[in-house]
């Protein structure tokens, strides 16, 4: 960060000026709680007693056997509390809401995961909660949402533009101009305006710490490739981060979607359909007209449909310190079936990105060489999408005997 917020070209603050006071209380009480030794203690403590950390990282022995290449670690931040590495972000800035002495919570989400990890925080620290989330991915993530709500969390879906992520940002950032006295946005990726990025990598590196001193208890050494899925971009950040300064290859997968040809996808780094623009409070890579009007995404992957992308990674790719990768769909959906049928995981569909950009390299390093994949999530809230990939006629029996028991 060689200026306020500023990541090389990209980052900032670009926000309406009746927001500014409310960003300067949580720019100058991050940056004393990130200074503050003791601060870091209880999260650690928090995140050791409520969410399952260290989280484990998990030899892969029969996809190392298949592939007949590198050997595979998985980091397995599916075995977080809700299921996913958003619980380490939102906890840390729950902490920070009862800092700054406010009661209420607001949240954008996705896949969801974000939502259930924030509504969580929310009913353990007694915040209210609202959810913002796109029409579709209420829809297609609808197991998040009866969770959110049996949560105590307000689910409101966003019917503007493409109903997705993008929208749900939008609609969250007019809520909290309206209601920033009492209210805190828990922004879930590592985008936004500063100190977002910053803040939301802050807390994910929890995730680099670890693997590294526990690749170094198990291997004695450092990994040859780091492997994680790029949406917005936090646990991609989260587990890179620990692994800046060593010697091991950082490789971002991005949502390929049909095929970067067919610019059904959301490939912010590696396709030729994006640009660097400013919206939602920030200067990235996003992927826009010649207008500055943002495209319809696609993906298989609700968490992987973001139209922008981290400018601390836009800033890496720049550097060459991360390279970047697409998987597609179809490959997603293969490398999802693999690792079920031949480890006993279930990766969510976002964390499958990483999987299929790690198995497509594999084959090619040698015996002596280390992989390590980040499952940022777990399948289970995918369960409709993956079905519907995999045609399974059992499914729909039982799909359609609930909708007969419902009378729909």
């Amino acid at each position: 960060m060689n200026k306020r917020g500023y990541y090389g070209d990209y980052g900032g603050l670009f926000i309406p000026e009746i927001l500014m006071s409310t960003m300067e209380q949580l720019i100058t009480e991050f940056h004393r709680a990130k200074d503050d030794p003791a601060f870091w203690k209880e999260y650690t403590d928090l995140m050791s007693t409520y969410s399952c950390r260290p989280t484990p990282l998990t030899y892969a022995e029969n996809l190392t056997r298949h592939f007949k290449g590198a050997k595979i670690y998985i980091k397995r931040e599916d075995l977080n509390h809700t299921g996913a590495h958003k619980a380490n972000n939102v906890m840390g800035q729950g902490l920070l809401v009862k800092r700054m002495g406010k009661t209420r919570v607001i949240a954008e989400t996705g896949a969801g995961q974000h939502g259930v990890a924030t509504a969580t925080m929310a009913a353990k620290f007694g915040f209210d909660c609202t959810i913002y989330m796109g029409e579709v991915d209420v829809h297609r993530q609808r197991p998040n949402v009866f969770w959110m709500e049996r949560l105590g969390a307000t689910v409101v879906p966003v019917t503007e533009g493409t109903r997705i992520l993008k929208d749900a940002i939008n609609e969250a950032l007019r809520d909290w101009v309206s209601n920033m006295d009492t209210t805190h946005y828990v922004l879930g990726t590592a985008c936004g305006p500063h100190p977002f990025p910053e803040m939301v990598s802050y807390f994910q590196s929890i995730i680099g710490k670890e693997t590294r001193k526990q690749m170094l208890e198990r291997e004695g050494g450092l990994p040859d490739r780091v492997f994680a899925c790029v949406g917005g971009g936090s646990n991609a950040m989260g587990i890179f981060s620990g692994f800046f300064d060593d010697p091991v290859e950082l490789v971002g997968v991005e949502a390929g979607g049909l095929g970067l040809e067919s610019h059904r996808h959301a490939s912010r780094l590696v396709s030729g359909d994006a640009s660097v623009g400013i919206a939602q409070g920030y200067r990235t890579y996003f992927l826009q007209n010649p207008d500055g009007q943002m495209l319809e995404t696609h993906s298989v992957a609700a968490g992987l449909d973001y139209v922008g992308v981290s400018p601390i990674l836009a800033d890496l790719k720049d550097k060459g310190r991360v390279r970047f990768e697409t998987a597609t769909d179809k490959e997603v959906v293969e490398a999802l079936s693999m690792t079920t049928r031949m480890e006993g995981l279930i990766p969510a569909l976002e964390s499958a990105h990483a999987f299929a950009g790690a198995f497509r390299e594999a084959p090619n390093m040698g015996h002596d060489e280390i992989i390590v994949i980040n499952q940022s999530g777990r399948g289970d809230k995918d369960i409709f999408t993956i079905a519907d990939a995999f045609g399974d006629p059992a499914w729909k029996s039982f799909i359609k005997a609930k909708a007969e028991e419902y009378n729909a």
